[in-house]
């Protein structure tokens, strides 16, 4: 993928991020610049996962390096502890409560990411110095989420509202990387990225749960390498 127009805003860090520190600001910037060179979240939500390492290496062979695992699925710090160890970026999704981001971050979860502002699961990310990636709609929470130091803002559900609606949250907040989740598929990524996302969630348009569950890993490299081909017209 090109680099995206978006880069400079988001290897910025936020003045949030600089009075907690230099290591937590140094975390923000390195997650933010990650994802602006990967951008592409693949999110597994699945009732069974036979091998979450070789899941994450199709993901990996079809263009996609980030893997997030969720806590509605059965099993999610197995998953994780099976990923990480065979040295695929992981994360965890879902994230409610402090025990559950201790849990994840335990089991090898190098990102956490939530529905919502989670203030408890922010600190908890931070003392910890893995980034955290929360959810929000609204401007009101898009700002909430910047206090609390995330590395970025998920804003869910993106589908809902649409690939305008980031370019017009950019206006008020120009330096805020925005992740778009929810709905998010090869036909409208590239226009969710053109229109001011940082990066995109992928979810069952990549990891349908019953490629999953049967293990078919020859066809989520493919749908995985679609996605990201598609991601890669939009000017990235």
């Amino acid at each position: 993928m090109s680099p995206s127009p978006f880069v400079s805003d988001a290897v910025s860090v936020t003045a949030a991020a600089a009075a907690s520190g230099p290591a937590a600001a140094s975390v923000l910037a390195a997650a933010r610049a990650a994802l602006a060179a990967d951008p592409v979240i693949a999110v597994v939500r699945a009732p069974r996962i036979p091998d979450a390492a070789a899941l994450c290496a199709a993901l990996a062979e079809g263009g996609i390096t980030w893997t997030e695992f969720t806590y509605t699925t059965p099993g999610v710090t197995d998953h994780l502890l099976s990923a990480a160890q065979a040295g695929h970026r992981v994360g965890v999704g879902t994230v409610l409560t402090a025990e559950q981001a201790e849990r994840g971050i335990a089991a090898g979860a190098s990102f956490l990411v939530t529905p919502g502002c989670r203030p408890e699961v922010a600190r908890v990310g931070h003392a910890a110095g893995v980034p955290v990636v929360l959810g929000a709609l609204t401007p009101t929470e898009v700002a909430q989420a910047v206090d609390l130091g995330a590395a970025a803002v998920k804003i869910f559900p993106a589908r809902t509202f649409g690939p305008g609606y980031f370019k017009d949250l950019r206006g008020p907040y120009p330096d805020v990387p925005l992740v778009a989740s929810g709905g998010v598929n090869a036909g409208n990524a590239a226009e969710f990225l053109a229109q001011g996302a940082l990066a995109v969630c992928a979810g069952t348009d990549v990891v349908a749960p019953e490629a999953v569950a049967a293990g078919d890993w020859a066809e989520i490299a493919r749908r995985a390498r679609v996605f990201t081909r598609a991601c890669a017209v939009g000017g990235r």
